[in-house]
């Protein structure tokens, strides 16, 4: 995987081997008029979803002054302008427009189809490239919001069938009960898909139980698990926080011990807090990268240039998928040699983008621009993340 030095190298290359296109007069025609280029960030900065997109954010500004150092896009600065979606689908369609109407070449919509659809919607009513940084729903593609709107994560259909062949193949589990939480798309197909995958390799699933997001209590779905005949080796949770904190404490302090396994909502340093190191342990999730060299041989270099801009650390993995999505939008208008969305939709349609998230390459439009990309497992031990290593399943359940 390219370090960081290698991915500006990259763009640099691209921006001297494709130049932008030129008018007779001399001046950038067509969609790269203007002294800078646009990207539009429609990402929730408060309310539910902002755990995955504040740190999404700072990536991108992170990317944009690394781009913007080493001569921007097309010869261009690049200007990120950022509007809180407030964790609401009407305002994060709003905003969208907006930012559209002043003059966003790009979108960078939530990380969430029902939080992020409506701002692709809007980018592909303006003709205009969508891209959501970790929206994992087979929806958030081609096929349900357009042939420019695309997601940099791996679907629920790799991340479900991730986690089932770690527990059926790793880990030799073959029971298991499932909790839904059926507050958006996302947590419900996750489990579909895990549940699909699971049966498919010969495991069992005692029960699939529901939960719903803001119900603060599962003391229903735990008299359900402790009323079986017979317990199972796992449980599978399908929730976001704050409550699935809530859910898996409440599990262990009433002594239901088994293995927790979930996707990449689990990968929220306020889980890791508030499970500790009392709850935080046997618990294992998919997720789209880790803090480490081990993960990532460009990460230390992606780490010190975020200290020296943010003055800490870098807190959480959605940072890196804010970034790249970022350098990927770069790299595709250096390749297309424009901004025009149908142009850069090619190029991202056409070619494979080394991440620090991983190696990406999409389908065309006409099979849904599914994602092809690893997930990296990992297990929480003692409240601590642990990677385990990338994992691409062996199948994937059809979307």
């Amino acid at each position: 995987m390219k370090r960081l030095a290698s991915l500006l190298v990259l763009v640099l290359m691209l921006a001297l081997l494709v130049p932008g296109c030129a008018s007779d007069d001399g001046t950038d025609g067509g969609a790269v008029e203007g002294d800078e280029i646009m990207i539009g960030a429609a990402l929730c900065q408060t309310g539910i979803q902002a755990p995955l997109d504040e740190p999404a954010l700072r990536g991108a500004q992170l990317a944009v002054d690394v781009l913007n150092e080493n001569g921007g896009i097309l010869g261009k600065p690049v200007k990120l302008v950022a509007m809180d979606g407030k964790s609401d689908p009407v305002t994060v369609g709003n905003v969208a427009k907006q930012l559209v109407e002043d003059g966003a070449a790009a979108i960078i919509a939530p990380s969430d189809f029902d939080f992020g659809g409506p701002a692709s919607r809007e980018a592909q009513n303006a003709g205009i490239v969508g891209i959501s940084p970790c929206a994992s729903s087979p929806l958030y593609g081609s096929a349900a919001l357009g042939d420019k709107q695309f997601t940099m994560s791996m679907w629920n259909t790799t991340m479900g069938a991730v986690t089932a062949e770690y527990a059926y193949n790793e880990k030799g589990w073959r029971t298991v009960y499932v909790i839904t939480d059926d507050f958006i798309d996302y947590t419900k197909s996750l489990s579909r898909y895990f549940i699909i995958h699971f049966e498919s390799l010969g495991g069992e699933v005692f029960f699939e139980d529901t939960y719903t997001q803001g119900q603060a209590d599962v003391s229903a779905q735990l008299a359900r698990i402790k009323a079986l005949p017979e317990q199972p080796d796992f449980i599978y949770i399908s929730s976001y926080m704050p409550d699935l904190a809530l859910m898996i404490r409440t599990l262990r302090e009433s002594g239901v011990n088994q293995p927790v396994v979930g996707g990449d909502a689990y990968d929220d340093p306020g889980l890791f807090e508030a499970l500790g190191a009392e709850y935080g342990s046997d618990v294992y999730f998919d997720t789209h990268g880790f803090l480490s060299d081990e993960a990532n041989d460009g990460y230390s270099d992606f780490a010190a240039a975020y200290e020296e801009k943010f003055d800490a650390a870098p807190d959480a993995v959605w940072i890196l998928p804010g970034y790249d999505v970022v350098m990927l939008l770069a790299e595709a208008m250096e390749i297309a040699g424009t901004t025009d969305g149908a142009e850069v939709a090619k190029a991202m349609e056409d070619n494979t983008f080394e991440l620090l998230t991983g190696t990406l390459d999409w389908s065309d439009a006409a099979s849904g621009h599914e994602p092809n990309k690893a997930a990296a497992m990992v297990e929480l031990i003692g409240g601590e993340p642990k990677f385990l290593g990338w994992v691409i399943p062996d199948s994937i359940p059809a979307p």
